[in-house]
């Protein structure tokens, strides 16, 4: 598989319902290396979190915004902590308790967003 982040932003969210594994700790870590740096696994590697600054509110909640775009297009839903020039998005896939393959590519797809600004 392709760990490139465009590859990770060109595929589609995959419904999970649970019935499988999360991404073990080396396997999301390899995926990991596809995104912005400034990603973390946290929580023992059950989820995957970005803080972003911004220059005001408005563009703090205009990325937010689009990151729930994103969220509802591919039905897959961040947490999504908001403030005063700060935005921070936490993935993970509530079904199984941890990380899957939509949690990087809704990643990717938010580092898109940033490198298009």
């Amino acid at each position: 598989m392709d760990l490139s982040s465009q590859a990770l932003r060109s595929r589609q969210c995959e419904p999970c319902e649970g019935g499988v594994d999360p991404m073990s700790q080396a396997e999301s870590e390899k995926f990991l290396g596809a995104l912005h740096t400034d990603w973390q696994l946290i929580n023992e590697g059950t989820g995957l979190r970005r803080a972003v600054a911004f220059a005001g509110w408005n563009r703090a909640l205009s990325f937010t915004n689009a990151v729930a775009w994103i969220a509802n297009t591919e039905g897959h839903h961040p947490l999504i902590e908001l403030s005063y020039g700060r935005c921070v998005i936490t993935w993970t896939t509530n079904a199984i308790s941890g990380l899957s393959i939509n949690d990087f590519v809704c990643a990717a797809k938010t580092d898109y967003l940033l490198e298009s600004v």
